[in-house]
C-alpha cells in the first residue's frame, strides 16, 4: 500500500480536503501558476494539475489535452513543481493527473528531484500506469480516475439521460470493486465523477483504507452534500466555493 495521508482534524472531527482543480481554474487559467497561487489564496489542501507528454518535442507539460498544451501560457512540470515547492505552499498536497501512459518514470523522477514525493498523489484513468507505478516504487500514493472518459457526458442533452441511466447501474458494482481494488494494493484512492458517488461508495473505500475524492464539483450544495457522505476529498474548479462553508466545529 501506499503511504498514508496525515488525517484533517478540527476541534477531533476529520474534515473534507478540499482540493483546487487545475488550482483554481475558475478563478485563473487551469495548470498556471497563477492558478496554483489563486487556489492558494483560498486555503485548500491539495491542488490537482495534469501532466501530459507533448509529442515530437518530449516535454512535459501542465495540460489536460493536446489543444490545451498549445495554449501560449503552457508551462513545463519542472516550472510548475519548482513553484509548488517553495514555501508558501509548505504542507500543501498534490494530486497529480497523468493524462496518458509512458512518461511515469519521469514524472516519478521529477517529484523526487523536486523532494514532493511525500507531498504527492499520483491519479490516472490508466491502471497500467498505476502498475508501473506501484512496481518501480511500491510507496507511492495512488489514485484511479473514474469513469475512464475523455469528455463530460453530462454537458450535453444528448448524451445526459443515457448517462444517468448507466451511471444507476454503475454505482451499485463501483463499492464492491473499488473496496476489492485497493485492498489488494492497486491504489489507494478512487478519484471518481460526483454522479457516481454514493454514501455506500464512500463507506466501503473507507473500510478498505482507501480515500474518496469526488469531481469535479462547482456548484456550494452539492459540496455541502458529499461533505455530508464523509468523502476524503472534494474537488472543485472554484476554491471560493469552500470559503462559504461551515467547517465542523468551529463557530
Amino acid at each position: 500500500m501506499g503511504r498514508q495521508p496525515p488525517d484533517l482534524l478540527v476541534s477531533g472531527v476529520p474534515t473534507v480536503k478540499r482540493v483546487g482543480h487545475k488550482g483554481a481554474h475558475h478563478i485563473a487559467p487551469g495548470n498556471t501558476l497563477a492558478s496554483f497561487d489563486a487556489a492558494l489564496e483560498c486555503g485548500v489542501d491539495m491542488i490537482e494539475f495534469d501532466v501530459l507528454l507533448e509529442r515530437g518535442t518530449g516535454r512535459l507539460l501542465l495540460a489536460h489535452d493536446p489543444p490545451d498544451a498549445r495554449r501560449p501560457d503552457v508551462i513545463e512540470l519542472s516550472e510548475g513543481l519548482e513553484h509548488l515547492r517553495s514555501a508558501a505552499y509548505d504542507g500543501i498536497e498534490l494530486d497529480v493527473d497523468l493524462k496518458a501512459t509512458g512518461y511515469e518514470q519521469r514524472v516519478l523522477d521529477a517529484l523526487r528531484e523536486h523532494e514532493l514525493l511525500d507531498r504527492a498523489l499520483i491519479s490516472t484513468m490508466e491502471a497500467e500506469s498505476l502498475r508501473t507505478i506501484r512496481a518501480s516504487d511500491p510507496s507511492v500514493r495512488l489514485g484511479l480516475s473514474i469513469p475512464k472518459l475523455r469528455r463530460d457526458l453530462l454537458a450535453s442533452r444528448w448524451t445526459r439521460y443515457p448517462t444517468y441511466a448507466a451511471a444507476g447501474a454503475a454505482r451499485r458494482v463501483i463499492p464492491i470493486r473499488a473496496a476489492r481494488a485497493i485492498r489488494a494494493g492497486r491504489f489507494d484512492a478512487l478519484m471518481c465523477h460526483w454522479a457516481l458517488v454514493t454514501g455506500q461508495l464512500a463507506r466501503a473505500v473507507e473500510r478498505a483504507g482507501g480515500e474518496l475524492y469526488v469531481w469535479t464539483v462547482d456548484e456550494g450544495p452539492r459540496i455541502e452534500a458529499f461533505e455530508a457522505l464523509g468523502v476524503a476529498g472534494i474537488i472543485t474548479n472554484d476554491p471560493r466555493l469552500f470559503a462559504e462553508r461551515k467547517v465542523p466545529g468551529v463557530s
